[in-house]
């Protein structure tokens, strides 16, 4: 039965019907768990579908079976190259060469793994530079939990993580897991963790994470209550979520940075804002000045300028002048006003009375 469906899920990978090839592999597989072909088999047909996630999964389920299964290993870095994880990819595409003859397939990806292993180098240092250029940051806060990412299986543990500039920090929520029950596998941008409990189904939980990691700097600790992975971030860049999206990452948020350049820190003040009256004046009165009146109006600013304009004597000649005719005379000559009292001159057709208090 196994060996029908492994032969009919090879005439569907040749016919390109790679989801019938998954399916079909899948059902051997289940027949016979053990079998290293078969996950390697489904390792290129998910390869074929864009699930390289998967195909990295099986083809070290595979290379787990069967180390010396040199195709695992050509999935395997086919897989990762796909996801960009190109140093992984290189070390297992070396060890796959070293285990056959005929190596031309092994040594063309490696020379594709170098140059573009060279091509993200320097790019990185380019980053880099621009990143030094600009002002230091210090984060002083962790970020808070938040949602996992989604495991290939149905979950048997509650996960979650939080992060820092330089590292995540996974937590699988396992209560009583030995640690000889665990395996944990770290790929530039693959995280891959099995729990396999004697007497349970297996835990497997696999993600390609958000960022990239460096692998030889990463462990973890099983302790009684939790397994706690620490992921040393290859960029000091903020993730967004624990698996991979399609979001741009974001640089760290800052806390508190420090001052750069001559320039002072400024802080609130309680103080009343001071006001300049004398230039409040000036412009009250160029608007005064500007402002554009008729009939009585218009006269009494005329007035108001010549006043204003005005030396001493002027002023006292039209006070005085003003008062003494009962605002019926204006006069600007002292000399004229000063030595007599102003009568009073009321207009043609009417007659000045004064008034009794």
């Amino acid at each position: 039965m196994g060996f029908d469906l492994e032969e009919k899920a090879k005439e569907a990978f040749v016919e390109d019907h790679f989801e019938s090839a998954v399916q079909l592999l899948t059902q051997a597989i289940a027949l016979d768990p053990t079998k290293p072909e078969l996950y390697a088999d489904r390792a290129q047909a998910n390869i074929k579908l864009n699930n390289f996630t998967e195909a990295v999964a099986d083809a070290n389920k595979a290379i787990e079976l069967n180390p010396s299964l040199s195709k695992a290993y050509l999935r395997k870095g086919n897989a990762c190259m796909k996801l960009e994880e190109y140093q992984t990819a290189k070390t297992a595409l070396e060890t796959g060469a070293s285990l056959v003859a005929d190596t031309s397939r092994f040594v063309n990806l490696i020379k594709q793994c170098d140059r573009l292993i060279a091509e993200e180098s320097c790019t990185q240092e380019k980053s880099t530079t621009a990143q030094d250029a600009t002002p230091k940051v210090v984060v002083l806060e962790k970020d808070l939990l938040e949602e996992p990412a989604v495991a290939l299986t149905k979950p048997k543990y509650r996960h979650g993580f939080y992060q820092t500039p330089q590292e995540v920090v996974v937590t699988i929520f396992a209560k009583g897991v030995s640690k000889e029950s665990i395996t944990v596998d770290f790929g530039e941008q693959i995280l891959r963790i099995n729990i396999d409990v004697s007497g349970e189904d297996a835990y497997v939980f696999q993600s390609r994470l958000f960022g990239k990691i460096i692998p030889s700097r990463c462990r973890y600790e099983v302790m009684s209550t939790k397994i706690e992975i620490r992921l040393v971030k290859a960029e000091s860049i903020h993730w967004k979520s624990l698996e991979f999206t399609t979001e741009t990452a974001v640089a760290p948020r800052a806390i508190a940075s420090s001052v750069t350049g001559t320039q002072r820190p400024t802080y609130p003040s309680s103080k009343p804002k001071r006001v300049d009256w004398d230039k409040l004046e000036a412009q009250v009165k160029k608007e005064e000045k500007d402002e554009n009146l008729d009939g009585d109006a218009a006269l009494n600013k005329f007035f108001r300028e010549i006043y204003s304009d005005a030396d001493e004597d002027t002023r006292r000649a039209m006070k005085k002048s003003f008062v003494e005719s009962n605002g019926t005379v204006l006069s600007t000559n002292w000399k004229e006003v000063g030595t007599k009292k102003v009568e009073g001159s009321p207009p043609d057709g009417m007659e000045l009375k004064k008034w009794e208090y």
